[in-house]
């Protein structure tokens, strides 16, 4: 059991929020009881999650992607107002962590899709985007495969260049137009979760190889990084709960 007090101090102390110009408020969102028992973490605070923690008997949902976004309609009404209203008549708090939580060194989405993909010195190159090496070279359909055995999913592959990738890029989330990043500095290859219709032409034309390997996909695996650490600091129980999302 610990203090929603305490578990928000220790998460600002680590992710360092307030260093990071961000779309969307960083942390509690939508305050519920002060004593925290079990932690449901999810990348979305979606309807489906939301119903999912209510059943766990949550005390709190910590995501990715939360709410208030800017550029949104501020009003609550309709699906905002039905998210909300589950939240407060379940007393559960909402704490988010957007940007925070994708470049953190050790719990962030980067670094976790790093490990998972089995690559070697992952270190921040430029703003958001992670480089590293294979830990061997792989041709281009090699590393698809890697990508969906670990992700269970096929990503989505366009582009051309070397024969053995062993240098590559990545931002996990909708970071498609990061790729520039990634061919300024010469690499190989370029992870993201989106992709859209002039990325495709950038990766063909400049000669590099592109997975789009899913926005969910590749952002499952901060808060649950993220959840365990808080277990292992406080005792409360952690569950992820993952509601798929094919994009």
């Amino acid at each position: 059991m610990a203090s929603r007090t305490e578990i928000l101090d220790l998460l600002t102390d680590w992710l360092r929020p307030t260093e990071f110009k961000d779309y969307c408020p960083n942390g509690l969102q939508v305050e519920g009881t002060d004593t925290v028992n079990r932690i449901v973490t999810g990348v979305t605070a979606s309807g489906a999650l939301l119903d999912a923690a209510i059943e766990a008997e949550a005390d709190m949902v910590l995501v990715h992607h939360g709410y208030f976004w800017k550029g949104e309609d501020q009003a609550i009404r309709g699906m905002k107002r039905e998210r909300i209203r589950r939240l407060l008549d379940h007393d559960i708090n909402l704490v988010a962590y957007h940007l925070p939580l994708d470049d953190h060194p050790e719990y962030g989405n980067n670094r976790q899709l790093a490990d998972l993909l089995d690559i070697r010195n992952p270190q921040p190159l430029a703003g958001l985007v992670w480089a590293g090496d294979l830990d061997s070279p792989l041709t281009p359909l090699q590393l698809e495969e890697r990508i969906a055995k670990a992700l269970n999913r096929p990503p989505l592959y366009v582009g051309s260049g070397v024969e053995k990738i062993a240098r590559v890029g990545w931002c996990t989330g909708a970071a498609q137009g990061f790729i520039d990043t990634a061919l300024e500095a010469g690499l190989d290859a370029y992870i993201s979760g989106e992709i859209s219709e002039p990325t495709t032409h950038t990766a063909r034309e400049c000669g590099i190889h592109y997975y789009a390997a899913g926005h969910h996909a590749t952002e499952r695996y901060g808060v649950q990084a993220l959840g365990r650490a808080l277990e292992s600091v406080f005792g409360v129980e952690h569950r992820f709960i993952d509601c798929d999302n094919p994009v």
